[in-house]
């Protein structure tokens, strides 16, 4: 694959405190600046940076996906295949409530990947995912 930057993504927040507690202990997220009404956080090196927003978050629309409800707005990583698994069994031990809980989709086929949703505490749809084979991750 070729070197890809880092990304950023900004999104809202309504408990600084929680968010700082969820990446940081959950996700394992180092910690970059921060105020009174943001915090960047490193998510496997890409930049994410939690806004506190005084408005209502809603919850995500959803789409169907093999018989799933998959959130429409998310974000997360792909991940290497140990990673996803190592984060996956992180999460199960933090007691995560998943929106999808973590499985393979297209097993032994190409394209084979795995892939899990949950929600940070402020109800922002997190998916990250794996694939067997990066050559596959652009596959039509």
């Amino acid at each position: 694959m070729k070197n890809i930057r880092p990304f950023h993504v900004a999104f809202p927040v309504a408990d600084l405190k929680a968010t700082r507690q969820f990446f940081e202990e959950v996700l394992a997220c180092k910690i970059g600046r921060t105020s009174e009404r943001w915090i960047d956080f490193d998510l496997y090196g890409h930049q994410i940076t939690a806004h506190l927003t005084d408005e209502p978050i809603q919850e995500p629309a959803a789409n169907p996906v093999d018989g799933k409800s998959v959130p429409i707005k998310h974000f997360g990583v792909i991940l290497e295949w140990e990673q996803w698994h190592d984060l996956a069994d992180r999460l199960k031990g933090a007691n995560t409530d998943f929106i999808i809980e973590p499985y393979i989709r297209f097993k032994g086929e190409p394209g084979e990947q795995a892939t899990m949703f949950f929600l940070d505490p402020s109800g922002n749809a997190l998916e990250f995912k794996s694939f067997k084979r990066d050559e596959d991750i652009f596959a039509s």
